[in-house]
This record gives structure tokens, sequence and C-alpha cells, in this order.
């Protein structure tokens, strides 16, 4: 399990600095001028050029990315430009409650998804199992804005149950967990229930009904512990997602997370802050990803002497 953890590792470390690179280079790229973009067209020379000294866009490139990197290495991603505020403590407040989000999202998708697909494997072609499935592919093709409104119109609007928008209580997390979740759903429904039905007709289960075990034991115990060894990877790879892309559930829902802070400094031009904000959800994800190997290779142990 070491030496899989360690190659993993490796593996990680020239994304990683892949992504260093490109965040960086985001400041060149992006149109415009951001010393313009924080004086305004009517700043005076002198202001532009003293900014311009502050933030070090005076030097040349290669001293910049030094700069760049020797900050990240001591944990500074930078001060915004819009709020002067330290990038890191804008994340810190805010990620808790992207990881709030993303939790009870996966949480739904898990129960809702595993059970169902579940349920439809033990009575294939049945009328439960012709409804999950045209409800699974229905979630997969709805867009996660589409569903976020129409959730907001039937429970918020019209039936008066759940607030439209918000953080607060337990009521507010409902919906945008519900409409980022749902196409989680929907494919680990199918994927549970595919691999359930693998699963099912296998001898080693063929050999625990022989045995007289319940049927609730060998479904349980013997085929959903084999047939989720395959759903453990979407579940990481959706929970990293989550993490890093709940942009659009976040704007709909007004939920102060992560996500609608990056649209916030999008629509400012806050170039620090997107490039801080892009650099450390690349680094969550790949410690999801990370975390999903290990999962996937304590579920089956074959895997970490591959």
């Amino acid at each position: 399990m070491l030496r899989f953890l360690s190659r993993r590792l490796l593996l990680a470390i020239p994304t990683l600095f892949g992504v260093l690179v490109v965040v960086f280079l985001l400041l060149y790229v992006a149109p415009g001028d951001p010393v313009m973009a924080m004086v305004g067209e009517r700043a005076d020379e002198a202001t532009i050029e003293r900014l311009r000294r502050e933030l070090r866009l005076d030097e040349p490139l290669y001293v910049q990315f030094g700069h760049y990197v020797s900050g990240i290495a001591r944990g500074d991603l930078g001060r915004s430009y819009i709020t002067r505020r330290p990038i890191v403590r804008d994340i810190a407040e805010r990620f808790p409650k992207t990881l709030q989000l993303a939790g009870a999202a996966m949480l739904l998708a898990t129960l809702l998804g595993v059970t169902i697909g579940v349920l439809t494997a033990r009575r294939p072609g049945g009328w439960l199992d012709r409804v999950a499935l045209g409800g699974a592919y229905l979630g997969i093709s709805f867009p996660v804005y589409w569903v976020g409104l129409l959730l907001i119109l039937v429970f918020a609007v019209m039936l008066h149950w759940l607030p439209p928008s918000g953080y607060g209580s337990a009521p507010y997390l409902v919906l945008p967990a519900l409409a980022l979740g749902m196409r989680s759903i929907a494919f680990l429904a199918r994927m549970t229930r595919s691999s359930m039905l693998e699963a099912l007709g296998s001898d080693f289960v063929r050999t625990a009904r022989a045995k007289g075990l319940r049927e609730r034991v060998v479904v349980v115990r013997h085929a959903l512990r084999t047939a989720l060894i395959p759903v453990i990877t979407v579940l990481g790879l959706d929970f990293g997602a989550y993490l890093t892309g709940s942009v659009l559930t976040e704007t709909i829902f007004s939920w102060p997370g992560i996500g609608r802070y990056v649209v916030n400094a999008i629509a400012r031009r806050d170039l620090p802050a997107i490039q801080g904000t892009v650099l450390f959800l690349s680094v969550v994800f790949v410690l999801v990803n990370l975390l999903t190997d290990l999962a996937y290779a304590k579920a089956d142990p074959r895997v970490a002497y591959e």
C-alpha cells in the first residue's frame, strides 16, 4: 500500500506544477490591464506606476514567477485587487460552506442512487426498474441550472416548503444539495444496477444462496460489497467535482461558497483571487482523487499491487 501511495504522489507533482504555471500565466493571457481594472480609467499616471511597482508587474516575467512560487511555498496566495484581503482568508471563510454543500449532495446521491440501483437490480424488467431507468436518463440529461430553477419554482414558489435561496439552517441546504446531486443520483443508480446484476449472477452469490443464507444477507453482504467497488470511483470523482465545480449551484441559490466567490472575482476582474482559488481547487481535486485511489485499493487489494 505504501508503494501504491508513493506512485500516486509522484504522479500528482507534475500535475500540480503544470496547474501552477497555467494559473500564473492567467495574469498575462487574460485581456485588459489588471491595474486599470483596480484604479479605473481616470487614474493619473503616477498612481498607475506606483501600483505596478507594488504588484511587481514592472519586473521580468521569470522574477514575478519566482516571487509567486515563493509566496505559495509560504502559504501566501496574494491579496485581492478589490477587497485587499488575503485570498487565503477568503478561501478559509468560504470553502467550509462549499464542503458542507458538497457533503450533503454526496450523501443524498449515495443514499438514493445506491438504494435505487439495488432495488432495481433485484427485479430487473419490473415497473420500478423501468421507472427508475427513465428517471435516470432524465436526471443525467437535465443541466444543473435548469434543475435548480425548477426546484425553486416547485418547492419554494408554488408549495412554500423550502426557502428559495440563501445560507442558514438545514432547510436552506436541501434544494441546492438536491440540484447539485441530481446527476450523481441518476448515474449512481445506473452504475449500481449494472454492477449488482453482474454480482448477483456470479458463482459466489449462487454458492451463498445454496448454503441457505437469507436473501438480504446475500444481497447486502455478498453482492453489494462487490458491486460497490466501481461505484467508489464514481463517488470520488463526483465529490471532487462538487468541491471544485459547484459554481452554477452556488450562484443560483446564493450560497456563499467558493464557487460564488470565483464568479464574483471573474465579474470584477480580480485576477489574484481567480489565480489563488483555481490553484487551491486544483490541489483539492488532486487530493480527492488520491483518497479515491486509496479507497479503491482498500476495497480491492489487487489494485495496490498492479
